[in-house]
Order: C-alpha cells, then sequence, then structure tokens
C-alpha cells in the first residue's frame, strides 16, 4: 500500500504544488481546506497516487480529528502531514481589529497545532513520518502594518521547535521552513518570475526535507530567490 500525505491549506499555488510533488513520488495524497469546491478543481491535476480533496476547518480541534481519521480510513495513517494555512489582517497596530487578530492567530497557529497534534499521535505509534510547518518571514521579524500575521507566525515557528526536541528522538522529523519572498502566482504574472519563488521548487524542498537521512535532520529551512534581500 502506497504511502500517504495529508495538506493542510491547498489552494492553486503551494498547497497544490505540494500535492503534485508528493503524488509524483507515487504517494497517496489526501488535500484538505475548509471549502471543498475549491479542492474539487485541483483534483484532476494530481497524478501519481490516489488523491482525495477533504473540507476542514483547522481551526475546529474536532474537525481536524475528523480529517485524519476520514483520511486513515480512505488512504492509510499519513507518513507526512503538512500545515500550509495562513490568514493575515495587514494594518496599523492603530486600527487593527481585535477579533481579526484573533482569527488570524487561530488559522496561522492554533490550526497547525491541532494537526501537528493529530499527526504526531499517529506517527509516533507507527515509529516514524515527517511534520512540516509553512513559515514566512514574518515568522522571524514583525514588520510595521504585519501585527496580525507575525503573531501567528512566530507562535507556529515555536510549536515546532518545541515538537522537533520532542519527537525526533520518536523518529518523528519536524520541520519548519521560512518562505521568505513572494510566492510566484496569477495575480503576480506581470512581475519578473526570478524575483519570487516558484511553488514547485519550495515542494521540492518539502520533499526534500521528508526523504533526508534521520542523522541529518534539518529543524528550520529558510528560502527565498536570489533577487531577495535579507
Amino acid at each position: 500500500m502506497a504511502d500517504t500525505a495529508v495538506i493542510v491549506g491547498v489552494g492553486p499555488g503551494l498547497g497544490l504544488a505540494l500535492a503534485l510533488r508528493f503524488a509524483s513520488a507515487g504517494m497517496n495524497v489526501a488535500m484538505a481546506a475548509r471549502r471543498r469546491d475549491r479542492l474539487d478543481a485541483l483534483l484532476p491535476a494530481v497524478r501519481g497516487g490516489a488523491a482525495r480533496a477533504y473540507a476542514c476547518d483547522a481551526t475546529d480541534a474536532g474537525a481536524v480529528a475528523g480529517l485524519f481519521q476520514s483520511v486513515a480510513k480512505d488512504l492509510g495513517d499519513p507518513l507526512v502531514a503538512v500545515y500550509n494555512a495562513s490568514n493575515f489582517p495587514r494594518g496599523s497596530i492603530l486600527d487593527l481589529d481585535p477579533a481579526a487578530i484573533e482569527a488570524a492567530w487561530r488559522i496561522s497557529c492554533l490550526g497547525g497545532f491541532h494537526v501537528g497534534q493529530q499527526a504526531a499521535r499517529r506517527m509516533v505509534a507507527k515509529g516514524g513520518g515527517t511534520i512540516l510547518f509553512t513559515g514566512a518571514t514574518a515568522s522571524l521579524r514583525g514588520g510595521a502594518q504585519f501585527a496580525g500575521f507575525a503573531i501567528g507566525k512566530f507562535g507556529l515557528r515555536a510549536l515546532a521547535q518545541s515538537m522537533a526536541r520532542e519527537l525526533g528522538p520518536r523518529g518523528v522529523h519536524v520541520a519548519h521552513v521560512i518562505v521568505d519572498g513572494q510566492i510566484a502566482s496569477e495575480r503576480y504574472r506581470e512581475r519578473d518570475p526570478q524575483t519570487m519563488l516558484s511553488p514547485a521548487a519550495i515542494a521540492e524542498a518539502y520533499w526534500q526535507l521528508h526523504a533526508q537521512d534521520r542523522t541529518a535532520w534539518t529543524q528550520e529551512l529558510d528560502l527565498r530567490p536570489a533577487a531577495e534581500k535579507f
């Protein structure tokens, strides 16, 4: 039976690229997002292993538990889990709505906890697996107007570090990927592609993290285009 990857936070950009990369290795892929109808349009592009779409609100612990139960029944317990969901209310600290900040934290950070916990429970029981979290520039520094994004991403990074230290000795590889730059998409098609990160190239880096020998695991990886200043 083929191994399974579950990717939470799938859209037409990086999420789809991750599904394509893991499927190309022959893995079954469970694609999850808040809205199932958006995933149905992406499914035909995924070839290799079996691919299924699931609606899931990652901020709801019960919904995430249900997702993992469904994936286990349909495709098998995942060997790989990726948390790729985020949200940010951009604006001045003078004007930001506290409710919007809480909602962004729930998606960027709390959802990562729910997914990480469900994946970890299954992987520890099986003696191995890979859990990957998508970070951003805001994981390292809070920029002006980006407090709402940085709060959640700082927390997600801390979660990944804590999980890696606890779960590594138990055979579970936990890594945090800092995407330091703009990901190329149709929205930015008029920009020079050399100034943006290719979704396929990022997905390849995720695959390489999963494929690493356990004697040389990466806990944090930062990715940026050559033109990006840092």
